[in-house]
């Protein structure tokens, strides 16, 4: 198969601003707009699920649909809701025929398995088991399930054992625990020595059957999570073609879990009768999203090189599961891998990656590792291969998730669902432009200038100069709920927005330069950049600024606050690491820190001294928003408390805005308009009052 190459400029089929725009885009947008995702298609390619989420603000909840469209139809009729009113569904998936759609819903009081006939009708309970299915996947005849459920290691697929259990803990009138080994808490969690385990059932045949509620343990023998915790998915584990095992990605836990990212590749019998063979136990970094060809001789994996470091390059490689014999299929392409999808014929892997402010869809020849970009112009995921039918999601800075069909063999793009523009007609979004500036070491760097909504020729803007996190992350061109551009060019302001030098999609000695170095090289980078965007761009104005960031960019804030302080009218910093050496100690992914900043605090104090804020909050004297979240495990609440005491104590105008139910992230609509309305307040008190005409 051999894709053909979109110049598709996204700006053409989406003006940046509507002609009837009467505002610009707002944080109860964010909260409140539909939102599409999960594209699902049939074994056939003619049939399209997906997911459409819906909020109710004054409920403070949502729900998730699934509609579906006949692809097949030469007239396209808009697509239909398969699923009732009132359920709250997820993880659509096909029957191998294409007649049945399979997904997951709480309506029984857990999350369990239905099916439903893809004309519609009643969904069918099938699986009752006494505990949540987490994810799962279709065996490839069709009569099972793998799944997961969160589970104690000695009850087995004994389900029940794991609820009583949870109920005797509710009810003891002691609330201490006693831990052995760290991981006591993760990303938003304490721990309570469950974790994912793999399981297989058979489904129920019939529709008179009743839903099954016996299952087979597969992954017992090994203490991990599958899929891993927090953000593992159904992707960390598949089918082998002939049913008779799963391979699953997995990190054995043990002492040494925090501060490990050795996942590797584990074939499990689907029947759980042999044990665990691991498939990559020669790499001692992670190994993941196992994919098989469809005669089962060969497994196509992602795979890191350097141990501890998350951030490495993530390659594609092909297994011979008969020799053994492993190869990296594009070992010259400088990008890390999203994600694998197989043509039908098997020559072409399709994946997603960062690449330059962009994340489009590439095809790689298995043979010859060539690269060729299939679909550009904003963020590519979520990819899907049937019947030679490609859809897929991709946002921009002017939309959020669309879902599309086409991009291959000559298929054209198809919008199956409709953009940021479509949903709200009254706003207006503002131009972007990409530019490029000579950064540390003379090495050149890529950003992003956002306009006003409402931009005028001629006219001066303030300007809120936002700082990514990661720091091995990127403000590209995509859509983002939490902190998106738009919402800040929404309330008349212009955006700068800096790649610094640990960005990612820049190629991997790009990434690597910010290990050991997150005071000094991004630093220039931000200063070089500012400066290069105000002599590039005229209407920024300069004297008239606010620098925020969240994670590694709160930290930045925090760094820049008694650094180079010069510029800003104010700051805001959302979970940002004050005390590094702290850090170091109440963090929960120990990997992270120990690489970043070159071994633990005792070996290494002075890696964690060098670019310490606190040691400069003598300096401080910008006003800054501190926001925090009572749940983040990454950046603990001690980090933002003492951000706020030390601007408090020496008298320096600041704020702190506190979510005790929320982590890392802001996710609640009605806490995501307070932030927002929180931080355009903070703007507009420092940056000179309204800056909307």
């Amino acid at each position: 198969m051999r894709p053909c190459l979109l110049a598709l400029m996204l700006a053409a089929a989406l003006p940046a601003t509507s002609l009837a725009a009467t505002r610009g885009l707002e944080g109860r947008d964010l909260a409140t707009m539909d939102r599409y995702s999960s594209p699902t298609l049939s074994p056939d390619g003619r049939q399209l699920v997906f997911a459409k989420r819906v909020v109710d603000f004054d409920q403070n909840k949502s729900s998730t649909g699934l509609w579906i469209e006949n692809l097949a139809m030469r007239d396209a009729a808009p697509p239909r809701r398969l699923t009732p009113e009132g359920w709250n569904v997820n993880s659509p998936g096909f029957s191998p025929d294409g007649q049945t759609v399979y997904f997951l819903s709480s309506k029984s009081g857990t999350s369990q398995l239905y099916a439903i006939p893809v004309g519609g009708g009643t969904p069918r309970q099938l699986t009752g088991f006494a505990l949540d299915i987490g994810t799962w996947q279709l065996s490839p005849g069709g009569s099972r399930i793998a799944f997961s459920a969160d589970t104690y290691r000695d009850c087995g697929a004994d389900f029940a054992c794991t609820q009583a259990r949870l109920g005797e803990s509710e009810e003891s009138h002691a609330s201490g625990v006693v831990y052995d080994q760290l991981f006591i808490r993760h990303w938003d969690t304490w721990s309570d020595g469950r974790r994912n385990r793999l399981f297989v059932a058979e489904l129920p045949q019939g529709e008179e059957a009743t839903p099954v509620d016996d299952a087979v343990a597969v992954s017992r023998a090994l203490e991990g999570d599958v899929p891993s915790k927090p953000f593992g998915g159904a992707e960390d584990y598949t089918w082998a073609p002939d049913g008779q095992s799963l391979v699953a990605s997995v990190r054995v836990a043990g002492r040494t879990e925090p501060w490990s990212t050795n996942f590797d590749l584990y074939r499990l019998s689907a029947d759980g009768s042999a044990a665990p063979v691991n498939l990559t136990a020669g790499n001692p970094a992670w190994d993941a999203g196992p994919v098989f060809s469809d005669d089962g001789d060969t497994l196509y994996y992602r795979a890191m090189k350097r141990a501890g470091f998350e951030a490495d390059r993530l390659g594609l490689y092909a297994l011979d599961l008969a020799s053994g014999e492993r190869r990296e299929i594009a070992p010259q392409w400088d990008r890390s891998a999203s994600d694998i999808t197989l043509s039908g014929d098997g020559g072409t892997v399709y994946t997603t990656a960062q690449d330059t402010g962009e994340h489009p869809l590439f095809a790689v020849d298995i043979a010859t590792g060539a690269v060729t970009e299939v679909v550009g112009d904003g963020s590519v995921g979520s990819v899907q291969l049937a019947g030679g039918t490609l859809a897929f999601t991709r946002n921009s800075m002017t939309t959020g998730d669309r879902i599309y069909t086409g991009g291959i063999d000559g298929a054209p793009l198809r919008a199956i669902t409709p953009g940021a523009a479509e949903m709200l007609p009254e706003v207006g979004f503002g131009e972007y432009e990409q530019f490029t500036f000579q950064g540390w070491n003379d090495e050149t760097v890529h950003g992003y200038v956002v306009k006003p909504w409402n931009y005028q020729e001629g006219e001066d803007y303030p300007v809120a100069f936002l700082i990514h996190g990661g720091p091995q992350g990127s403000f590209g061109n995509g859509w983002s709920y939490r902190w998106n551009p738009q919402t800040y060019a929404g309330q008349g302001y212009a955006v700068v927005m800096i790649d610094f030098h640990g960005s990612v999609g820049y190629g991997q000695a790009f990434t690597d330069a910010i290990s050991q170095h997150w005071g000094d090289r991004p630093l220039e980078d931000l200063q070089k950049g500012w400066a290069a965007a105000q002599q590039q761009f005229g209407f920024l104005d300069g004297d008239n600024a606010c620098a925020l960031g969240a994670s590694y960019g709160g930290y930045m804030v925090n760094w820049i606050a008694g650094n180079w302080n010069e510029p800003w009218q104010c700051l805001v910093n959302h979970d940002g690491v004050f005390d590094l050496r702290s850090m170091g100690y109440v963090t929960e992914e120990l990997w992270f820190t120990e690489w970043e900043h070159g071994g633990t605090v005792f070996d290494n104090p002075e890696g964690y001294e060098q670019f310490n804020p606190v040691l400069h909050v003598d300096e401080w004297r910008v006003p800054m928003l501190v926001v925090q979240g009572e749940k983040d495990y990454r950046v603990p609440v001690d980090q933002g408390i003492a951000t706020f005491t030390a601007l408090q104590r020496q008298g320096i105008d600041s704020k702190l805005l506190y979510f005790p139910d929320e982590n890392h992230w802001v996710l609640q609509p009605h806490n995501s308009v307070l932030w927002h309305d929180t931080v355009n307040a903070w703007l507009e008190a420092h940056l000179g009052g309204d800056p909307t005409p």
